[in-house]
């Protein structure tokens, strides 16, 4: 049996930038995207603290210590620059896996986005 687990989490983030013209995805500092072991075009399910909505896209990476958080596409409507996101990666594996993985978490600084 196989089941779907967190597999990584950037906890409290908060939104630099919303970019409706681009063609979609969220852009996410290398340090925070390698800290929390996510990988360029992985699904990540984004959770705003601020009106409650909950979406998917893919991750693409932004430049490292930077900071940056936006949201591009379709998705820049459902954020403004400011409100605070939990960023949640899932993976699939066998339940005695499972059991002991520990996923990768990830508290940046909460005004900064930069890991401390």
């Amino acid at each position: 049996m196989q089941v779907e687990v967190v597999k990584s989490k950037i906890h409290r983030v908060k939104v630099t930038g919303a970019d409706l013209n681009y063609i979609g995805s969220i852009t996410i500092d290398e340090d925070l995207m390698d800290a929390a072991n996510i990988i360029r075009g992985e699904k990540v399910q984004i959770v705003n603290n601020n009106n409650g909505e909950r979406l998917e896209t893919y991750a693409i990476p932004g430049p490292r210590g930077s900071g940056e958080l936006t949201l591009n596409g379709a998705a820049a409507r459902k954020v403004a620059v400011g409100d605070v996101l939990i960023l949640i990666t899932y993976a699939w594996m066998d339940i005695e896996e499972a059991k002991s993985f520990n996923p990768a978490l990830v508290f940046p600084n909460e005004e900064t986005n930069l890991l401390k």
